[in-house]
């Protein structure tokens, strides 16, 4: 597909789809928690993508092969991907994961503001700032009554460290050479890279095992398949295609999704302002994705 200027319906179905995943994933994580250590999760979640991976751009034909000037943005991107689970991991093992949940979703926060200044035709205009205060204000209201559940202040600064290296992740695709490279490349130099470097780190923050069950395992199973692989190319195969604050601005759904999984799943309270929540968020996005109005 062509790049587009603005969004469509089938940008928007498919990056509210995504957002879903990811929620789930957040619920998944936390649970998976119980049974493997978060760094080690992550790691162990990392190489088994790289697997999955490779098994996948051999039956694409895709290639290996990635350009030398590729090679910097390429390893920034993995470094950064690295942080970014490293801490979001370790939040969801310290706090709630609706609190780690919607600190990590203000990342189109920052996305956006970068990219007022470094991407050419995706300046905030007064509509899309709008939309991002909107939908922020939504995620707030669904979080602002919930009672009980940790909260910690590192699992906290954790989660925001973690969008920071998510919006730094966009930036360096875009600003790079890596942005000519396929998205199923840039994704093996993420995986690969975090393997690498998160196994190795992962006996320094404790056990790495904790009560494995099967659940845990199914866990870590949906986290290598449904998210790192395939929702990741998803996810770096639209923002090849979109604008990528308006790509990332349906993450502000994400944080809404886990809410109501974390009442259906972990059978979590949840307030009647989530509703009006949902109202706020989709204006906010509506308002962010409006197709600009071409002058007659």
């Amino acid at each position: 597909m062509e790049r587009k200027d603005h969004m469509d319906l089938f940008g928007a179905v498919a990056l509210i789809t995504f957002a879903l995943n990811l929620s789930f994933s957040q619920v998944v994580v936390a649970v998976t928690n119980g049974g493997f250590a978060p760094v080690f999760q992550a790691g162990l979640r990392s190489a088994g993508a790289v697997v999955v991976l490779l098994i996948w751009m051999r039956m694409r034909g895709v290639s290996l092969h990635v350009p030398r000037a590729a090679l910097l943005g390429g390893i920034m991107s993995g470094l950064l991907f690295s942080l970014e689970f490293m801490c979001l991991f370790t939040a969801l093992d310290l706090t709630t994961v609706s609190r780690a949940s919607v600190i990590f979703y203000s990342m189109p926060v920052w996305l956006a503001l970068i990219a007022h200044f470094f991407f050419p035709g995706e300046g905030l205009t007064p509509g899309k700032t709008l939309g991002l205060i909107l939908a922020m204000t939504g995620v707030a209201i669904a979080l602002a009554d919930r009672s009980g559940g940790s909260v910690s202040w590192a699992g906290d600064l954790l989660a925001l460290t973690a969008a920071f290296c998510w919006a730094g992740i966009v930036v360096c695709v875009r600003l790079t050479p890596l942005a000519q490279v396929p998205p199923a490349q840039q994704l093996m130099f993420q995986v690969m890279i975090s393997a690498v470097v998160m196994l190795p780190l992962a006996p320094l923050f404790g056990p790495l095992v904790r009560e494995v069950a099967a659940i845990h395992v199914a866990g870590l199973l949906f986290q290598i398949i449904a998210v790192a692989t395939l929702g990741f190319l998803a996810w770096f195969w639209l923002m090849s295609i979109y604008p990528s604050s308006s790509v990332a601005s349906f993450s502000f759904l994400s944080p809404v999704f886990s809410v109501i999984l974390g009442w259906l799943l972990l059978s979590e309270d949840v307030a009647p302002t989530v509703w009006g929540a949902l109202v706020l968020v989709a204006s906010g996005i509506f308002l962010i994705n409006r197709k600009p109005r071409v002058p007659r």
